[in-house]
């Protein structure tokens, strides 16, 4: 559960987004930081329950700086108006292993997991999984507790087949995906509610097939 502070803090956060304004108010920010940790924490218990993989990991390297890299952006806002975290064996390195995220920013509050712009090797990996048992991993995204949980399976899209892969192959629907995404929205009030870690919980479970899968391919490679 989450206090309602963090959510005002976000919200002036996004209308001062400034480094001053931030030092004036750090303690604010640790205050929000703090409890952040704590519901992370509780997740990494209860999804330790059933994936042993993230047993045992230090909340606090599982979620995201604050600051933003500005280097190669238009927007030179020094801060993000949210507070992100990645659950996983490979804490921070989503682009490299699947694992469990989760988002919290007021109106945009959602939970998630899949592979979000993976490797090159990785893509390879994936789509050369599907492509040997596409049928197996459409069953995993049209399972009913995933489909309960996160109804469709997202992610950006080719327009065109990839490299590799025959246009008329019968799971070119799932190749062509770049991100293989599931995502489940939250309200903000939902996020304050005293059982949001057991929902939470029961969404991520759903979805440990989904990323055993993406995570195996790996070790096919």
């Amino acid at each position: 559960m989450l206090d309602p502070k963090t959510f005002l803090f976000l919200s002036r956060l996004k209308k001062n987004n400034t480094r001053e304004w931030f030092q004036a108010h750090k303690a604010e920010y640790l205050e929000a930081k703090e409890g952040f940790e704590s519901l992370l924490a509780e997740l990494i218990t209860r999804i330790g329950a059933f994936d042993p993989a993230v047993k045992g990991l230090d909340p606090r390297k599982c979620a995201f700086r604050i600051n933003r890299d500005t280097r190669f952006s238009k927007d030179k806002s020094p801060y993000k108006t949210n507070l992100g975290a990645h659950i996983g064996a490979a804490e921070k390195k989503f682009q490299e292993r699947a694992g469990y995220y989760l988002h919290v920013e007021p109106g945009n509050c959602f939970l998630g997991g899949g592979a979000y712009m993976p490797s090159s090797a990785w893509l390879k990996a994936i789509r050369n999984g599907i492509a040997e048992d596409g049928t197996f991993f459409r069953r995993l995204i049209t399972a009913p507790a995933f489909k309960k949980q996160f109804g469709a399976m997202e992610g950006e899209t080719l327009k065109t087949s990839p490299q590799g892969f025959p246009p008329d192959h019968p799971h070119i629907d799932l190749l062509r995906h770049k991100s293989f995404l599931a995502m489940r929205k939250f309200k903000d009030a939902e996020i304050q509610a005293p059982d949001f870690a057991k929902q939470a919980a029961l969404a991520f479970k759903a979805l440990l097939p989904f990323e055993r899968f993406l995570n195996d391919v790996l070790e096919d490679m």
